[in-house]
C-alpha cells in the first residue's frame, strides 16, 4: 500500500533540511476535499483551521501542510498556497485563485539548528515535490526532527518521524493515515502493551524508563509545549463536513492506543480528516478504520526512524 496516496486525488511531498534537522510535508488535494479537524492537545500551533469548521462557508480545502519549526514553520503553508495559486487551484476571484491550506506545526527547535525553520521557499518546494507515488516514511518532511519520550529531555529521548498505513474496507472503501510523531510520551504497541520507543533510563541506555510511571512518581519535565503528534487521515468515501469532523475525532483514538500519555498540556496533538471520492460508507466503520490506520502509522513512524542529531532511532 502507498499510504495517503492510496486515495485518488492526493499527492504528498516532503522537504527536509538535514543540517538544521527540520522540514515540512505538503498534502495536496488540488480538486478540493471535504475536511475536518480535531485538536486534543493543549499546545497546538495551527493556521486556517477555521476553514474546516462545519459552520465555515468554505466547502472544501486544497491542501494540508505539516511542518517543524514551531510557530515559525507555519510560514511553509504560504509557499504551498503560492504553488497552488500559480497552478490555478483554489477559489476563483477576480482572475486569481485562493487555495485554502490549513496547517499545523510541531516543535523540533532543540534537535538541530533551531535558527533555521521551514519557510515559504521550503513549503513551495514540498508542494512541487508532491507525487502520487508511495509516501516515503521515516525521518523526513515534518518528521525530520521529530522525537518521542522526552520527559527527561532530548538526552534520553528517541528519534521518531513520519509513518503511514492504509486500511481497505469492503466495496472498495479505503482509509489511509499519515502521522508525524513528536510526543512527550512513549509509543507502545497496542497488541502487546510493550514500549517500542520512548524515554530511556539514562543517556546511553536502551532500557525504557516508562514515562507514565515516572509521572506517577512525581517526575515532571520534557519542556513545556515542546511536543505534538500530527495526523492526517483520508478516505475515498463521500462525507459531509460534519462527518469529516467526526472522522478526525475518531482517528485520534489511534493516538490514545499507542502514545502514553497523550493529549497532554505540553502536546499539540491534532488530527485532520479529508474526504475525496464518492464511495458510500458508515461513518462509525470509517472511524474504526481510521483509528487503526493512525495507530499503525505511529508504530511505523518510530520503527522506521533512524538515528539523527545524536538521538537514537530504531530504523
Amino acid at each position: 500500500m502507498k499510504g495517503l496516496t492510496d486515495i485518488p486525488g492526493i499527492r504528498v511531498g516532503h522537504i527536509s533540511d538535514y543540517h538544521a534537522i527540520t522540514g515540512c510535508t505538503a498534502i495536496l488535494c488540488e480538486q478540493g476535499a471535504v475536511g475536518g479537524v480535531d485538536i486534543r492537545g493543549s499546545a497546538s500551533g495551527t493556521q486556517e483551521i477555521s476553514t474546516l469548521d462545519p459552520l465555515h462557508v468554505a466547502d472544501r480545502v486544497h491542501a494540508i501542510v505539516l511542518a517543524g519549526g514551531s510557530a515559525f514553520g507555519l510560514e511553509a503553508a504560504s509557499g504551498v498556497r503560492r504553488y497552488l495559486a500559480q497552478r490555478g487551484v483554489g477559489y476563483a476571484f477576480g482572475g486569481a485563485h485562493v487555495p485554502l491550506v490549513p496547517s499545523a506545526i510541531l516543535f523540533d527547535l532543540g534537535v538541530g539548528n533551531g535558527s533555521v525553520r521551514p519557510n515559504l521557499a521550503m513549503g513551495e518546494a514540498a508542494a512541487a515535490a508532491a507525487t502520487a507515488d508511495a509516501v516515503r516514511e521515516g525521518c523526513l518532511g515534518a518528521g525530520t526532527g521529530a522525537t518521542v519520550g522526552k520527559i527527561f529531555g532530548l538526552k534520553q529521548a528517541m528519534k521518531s518521524g513520519i509513518g503511514c498505513f492504509t486500511v481497505v474496507l469492503p466495496a472498495g472503501v479505503v482509509v489511509a493515515a499519515l502521522v508525524a510523531v513528536n510526543c512527550l510520551g512513549d509509543v507502545r504497541d497496542p497488541r502487546s502493551g510493550k514500549i517500542v520507543a520512548g524515554a530511556r533510563q539514562a543517556p546511553g541506555s536502551r532500557e525504557f524508563a516508562d514515562t507514565v510511571e515516572q509521572m506517577k512518581r512525581g517526575v515532571r519535565g520534557g519542556g513545556e509545549r515542546g511536543h505534538t503528534t500530527l495526523a492526517v487521515v483520508a478516505t475515498n468515501a463521500r462525507l459531509t463536513k460534519v462527518q469529516a469532523t467526526k472522522l478526525a475525532q475518531l482517528s485520534g483514538l489511534g493516538m490514545a492506543r499507542t502514545i502514553y500519555p497523550v493529549n497532554t498540556m505540553s502536546d499539540g496533538d491534532t488530527a485532520f480528516a479529508l474526504s475525496l471520492g464518492d464511495r458510500q460508507a458508515d461513518i462509525d466503520v470509517l472511524g474504526v478504520a481510521a483509528a487503526e490506520a493512525v495507530a499503525e502509522a505511529i508504530l511505523r513512524a518510530v520503527k522506521l526512524a533512524r538515528t539523527l542529531g545524536g538521538i537514537p532511532g530504531l530504523g
